[in-house]
């Protein structure tokens, strides 16, 4: 009776390419977002909802926001689980603010940004999935549920995500609101449809 290969596990220098890769994508797209005052879900949608309301730097929100997360990513996910995700925070974290000034928007379309920054994002995530890290927050408690009872996490994460954005109705108007339910629809769609159990084995 055949077996399936074992698949072979990342290296380090392959995990820090993925995260510093994965981080850079997911930063561009915030930064486009932040540019047209589109948000999206999770820990980073809630950062962009503060950042908005009282203009407190985004990477410091994004860092302290998931700070509660770590202690169920390392019960749960175990140790090298947590700290790539920790890294991959605090790399998203600086490079939020470093991006803006590498890079300036004269025009963007809102509907392409939605699209685009969903996108990036979703790649961005994507790869940090498949080398066992997460940007924390709500992608700790999809990993777990994904793995724990093998609820597909774009699924998850489009729930949670387009319900925080449609709790931002306070805080900016229902254009930016339908825009971003659309990135957070191209985000989470990307992360459903190339992020299955049993399709990618990471370790």
């Amino acid at each position: 009776m055949s077996t399936l290969p074992h698949p072979p596990r990342h290296r380090v220098y392959e995990d820090i390419q993925a995260l510093l890769t994965g981080t850079l994508f997911v930063s561009l797209g915030v930064v486009m977002f932040g540019h047209t005052g589109l948000l999206t879900g999770g820990t980073v949608g809630i950062a962009f909802l503060l950042h908005y309301a009282t203009g407190w730097n985004f990477g410091v929100l994004i860092f302290a926001l998931n700070l509660p997360f770590y202690g169920l990513a390392w019960k749960r996910m175990g140790r090298p689980f947590t700290l790539k995700t920790f890294a991959a925070v605090g790399l998203l974290a600086l490079l939020t603010n470093v991006v803006p000034t590498l890079v300036h928007f004269e025009s963007l379309n809102p509907v392409f940004t939605a699209v685009m920054g969903g996108l990036l994002m979703g790649a961005g995530m994507l790869i940090l999935f498949r080398h066992r890290a997460s940007l924390g927050g709500f992608n700790v408690l999809v990993l777990y549920l994904q793995e724990r009872f093998g609820w597909r996490a774009g699924r998850i994460q489009m729930a949670l995500d387009c319900a925080i954005v449609l709790c931002s109705l306070a805080v900016v108007d229902w254009q930016h609101i339908a825009l971003s339910v659309l990135g957070a629809v191209v985000l989470n769609q990307t992360l459903a449809t190339n992020h299955r159990v049993g399709r990618y084995m990471a370790l």
